[in-house]
């Protein structure tokens, strides 16, 4: 298999690293707002399976487990009507929103944090034209290498590598381009042409060198990066919901980990600082991908919980617990199947 060939056990280490820290900081969100609400959190752990070690604190069990993966955050009655002091349910419904937010919100932050760190050591890709193919639209409307990109259909450009992602996401579109030349600014409308794979292409090839900057810009392009992943997830799950792509080319666990094998053996050859930089990289698509999947109005995710509160703030009384508790229960159970498929469409890819 290629996962056993891509970096072997220390990639699967790498990937448990990864996965845990991601899912450790998205329920510190969780513990952190509840604490600060007042809602007794019943345990705070890191790992799954039996306690390793434990130990109660202000009121909170602080447990180690087993299993070196995950975590969790356990709060008094997050599935009851308003009971006694302390419990979920017993607090408004804009503190239960902020105890429900933080987790995904802690994921951009996590995101944000590792882009900071690679844009501060790498730097940036500023979105500059480095040539432009013979025949294609871009050199027969006057485009040269040098030139800025700096909108595309009305979506603002910061990144080279957004060029060609706009292209990837929008193929066969007319592209209006906004580019800058010795500080003019120019604009025009490119028709793709075809290739002879059948993908449409303006023929723009953007520079793959990276700039540094100082705090403010370092701080400036952290964030944006992050806006990158988030724009990133977003367009897929819009082509997926068109049907532009399947659940075959979906990746789970499996497939993140066969990516992370490769990424290492590739970045090894090179060195271990590039092996941190794109393991680093790996975090920010990751997180910022688990914030936003945690935000989709669905039953089970944090966003689906969400829904159920701004109803309850909308009609001024809360859902029937039991009822919503059956909601996301089913909703649960879909996303048990969604993953097994997923799974399964993982490992063949690798047979």
């Amino acid at each position: 298999m290629n996962l056993l060939k891509a970096g072997g056990k220390l990639s699967i280490l790498i990937a448990l690293i990864i996965f845990s820290l991601i899912i450790i900081f998205h329920e510190l969100g969780h513990f952190l707002l509840a604490k600060a609400n007042g809602v007794t959190v019943v345990e705070f752990s890191l790992g799954m399976g039996p306690r390793l070690l434990s130990k109660e604190w202000h009121g909170t069990r602080y447990s180690w487990k087993l299993l070196p993966f995950g975590g969790s955050c356990m709060m008094l009655g997050e599935d009851e009507a308003a009971g006694e002091e302390g419990s979920f349910g017993s607090k408004s419904a804009l503190a239960r929103i902020s105890v429900i937010a933080a987790g995904p919100i802690f994921n951009f932050i996590m995101a944000f944090a590792a882009a900071v760190i690679i844009t501060a050591c790498v730097g940036y890709d500023p979105a500059v034209v480095r040539d432009t193919t013979d025949g294609f639209p871009a050199q027969e409307a006057g485009i040269q290498a040098g030139d800025v990109i700096t909108n595309m259909n009305g979506k603002h450009i910061q990144l080279a590598r957004e060029v060609s992602n706009y292209v990837s996401f929008h193929q066969g579109e007319t592209v209006t381009v906004t580019y800058e030349r010795d500080g003019e600014t120019y604009v025009t409308t490119l028709e793709p042409k075809a290739t002879e794979d059948g993908r449409q292409l303006l023929g723009l090839s953007m520079n793959s060198g990276y700039v540094k900057g100082g705090i403010g810009k370092t701080l400036f392009y952290g964030a944006y990066e992050v806006k990158y992943w988030i724009d990133i997830t977003l367009q897929s799950l819009k082509m997926l919901v068109k049907g532009q792509v399947g659940v075959k080319d979906m990746s789970g666990p499996v497939g993140v980990v066969d990516m992370i094998g490769e990424t290492y053996t590739e970045s090894v050859q090179i060195s271990w600082y590039a092996v941190f930089i794109n393991m680093l990289n790996i975090a920010i698509l990751l997180s910022a991908n688990l914030g936003v999947m945690n935000l989709l109005p669905l039953p089970a995710l944090d966003g689906g919980r969400l829904v159920f509160l701004i109803l309850e703030l909308i009609r001024g009384k809360r859902i029937n617990p039991e009822k919503e508790g059956m909601v996301h229960f089913i909703g649960l159970m879909a996303l048990m199947v969604l993953m097994v498929v997923v799974l399964f469409s993982d490992v063949m890819k690798l047979m």
